[in-house]
C-alpha cells in the first residue's frame, strides 16, 4: 500500500485502517514469530504512547524497532545505557579530529532534529537517575533545553529496554519514569519449532539492513500520526456501562482485597502501594480504543479492554517492599485475578 500522504486533507480512517493492516503485516514479514508484539507496537504508534520492552538479548528487539521505523518514515537513533552515561551524551559528542583540534558533534537526540520519529534507549536501567530525568522530558514533552535554546521532537516515540538478566551497575526506573511509558510489551524468543529454523538458518535473517532494506518504505507517515490518533481517540465510542467496567477494574487493581481477590502466599491488604494512577488508566482505554479501530469497529468493547488490560497497567502498579523483586510475576498475576474477578458487561 502507498504511504499516506503529508498533505490529506482529512482523515478517513477506514483508509488508515488500511495503512495499519499493511504495517503490521510488512513488518511481521522480516520479524518472525513476533505477531502479538507487533500487534502492540502498532497500537502504541497509532495512541502516540512510549514504550518500555522487556525481553532477552538477540530476541530481534532493535531489528524490530528499525523496521517500524523504516515503516512510517523519520529517523532511527539508538543510545546504549551504561553506568557511566552522562545526560550530555545524548545531547553532543566532544572529540579531537585528525588535526588534533576539539569537535563537537551532535549526539544522537539532536542528529536528525525534528524529523527523529523512533528513538531507542537500549539497556535503560544500567543509565544513571540523571539521564532517566532527561529521558522523562523528552517523553513528556518532546523536547529539551541545550546549548541555551529548546529543541523540539514533535514526532519522536521512546523505546527502551530493561536489562533483566544482570543485576550490576544498574539503576532500577523510578515510578514516574515507569508510569510515563504507555505499555510495557514483552518479546521472548519463538518457541515455534519452523521458525526457529529460519531464523537459525535462512540468511536473509542474518543481514539486518538487507532484511529491513527489503521490505517498502514510508507505508506510512509518522508526520501525520498525531492527527490520526486524535481522530481515533474521538471517534470510537465508549458506553456509560464500559466506561462503570474500567473504574470498577481499577478500583480492584488498587484495593484488591476488597474485592476478594486473593494471591496464594500474599498478603493482599499489603500487597499493592501505588499505581494505577488515572494517566494509566486513561492510557489503558486509549489502547483499547486503538484496538477497536484495529479491529474495524467505532465502539468500544470488554474484550478490547482485557486485550490490553496488562501491557498498559501491569508495569505501573507499585507493590510493598517484600514483593518488589516479585514484581513481574506478581503484576501478571494480579492483572489475571482482576480480569476473572470483574464481571464483564
Amino acid at each position: 500500500m502507498s504511504a499516506v500522504s503529508f498533505n490529506t486533507p482529512s482523515f478517513d480512517l477506514s483508509s488508515w485502517r488500511d495503512a495499519a493492516k499493511a504495517l503490521q503485516h510488512q513488518i511481521g514479514s522480516i520479524i518472525l514469530g513476533q505477531e502479538r508484539a507487533i500487534e502492540f507496537i502498532t497500537i502504541a504508534i497509532f495512541a502516540r504512547g512510549h514504550v518500555l520492552l522487556e525481553g532477552d538479548v538477540g530476541t530481534g528487539k532493535t531489528t524490530l524497532l528499525r523496521a517500524f521505523s523504516h515503516a512510517i518514515g523519520g529517523a532511527f537513533e539508538r543510545i546504549e545505557g551504561t553506568s557511566d552515561l552522562m545526560p550530555s551524551d545524548l545531547i553532543y559528542n566532544s572529540y579531537l579530529n585528525a588535526q588534533g583540534q576539539p569537535r563537537v558533534d551532535p549526539g544522537p537526540l539532536l542528529r536528525h532534529g525534528e524529523t527523529l520519529s523512533i528513538f531507542f534507549f537500549n539497556e535503560i536501567n544500567r543509565a544513571r537517575p540523571q539521564v532517566h530525568a532527561m529521558l522523562l522530558r523528552l517523553m513528556a514533552e518532546r523536547s529539551l533545553f541545550a546549548f541555551d535554546r529548546d529543541y523540539s521532537f514533535p514526532f519522536v516515540q521512546v523505546f527502551a529496554d530493561r536489562n533483566r538478566v544482570e543485576r550490576e551497575e544498574t539503576f532500577e526506573l523510578p515510578a514516574a519514569a515507569r508510569d510515563r511509558f504507555f505499555m510495557e510489551v514483552h518479546i521472548e524468543a519463538p518457541e515455534d519449532p519452523e521458525i526457529r529454523r529460519q531464523l537459525i538458518f535462512d540468511t536473509r535473517f542474518h543481514d539486518t539492513d538487507r532484511l529491513i532494506e527489503s521490505t517498502r518504505a514510508a507505508t506510512v507517515d509518522y508526520r501525520l500520526l498525531d492527527d490520526v490518533a486524535r481522530a481515533i481517540q474521538d471517534q470510537v465510542y465508549t458506553s456509560p456501562t464500559l466506561q462503570h467496567y474500567v473504574v470498577t477494574l481499577w478500583d480492584a487493581l488498587t484495593r484488591p482485597a476488597d474485592h476478594g481477590i486473593e494471591i496464594e502466599n500474599v498478603d493482599m491488604e499489603r500487597l499493592v502501594q501505588g499505581g494505577g494512577s488515572p494517566r494509566g488508566l486513561a492510557f489503558l482505554v486509549k489502547a483499547a480504543r486503538v484496538r477497536a479501530f484495529l479491529q474495524g469497529r467505532d465502539i468500544l468493547l470488554p474484550e478490547d479492554i482485557r486485550e490490553v488490560f496488562f501491557e498498559t497497567v501491569g508495569h505501573r502498579v507499585f507493590f510493598d517492599p517484600i514483593y518488589e523483586m516479585r514484581q513481574e510475576n506478581l503484576s501478571r498475576a494480579l492483572c489475571r485475578a482482576v480480569l476473572a474477578t470483574v464481571p464483564a458487561p
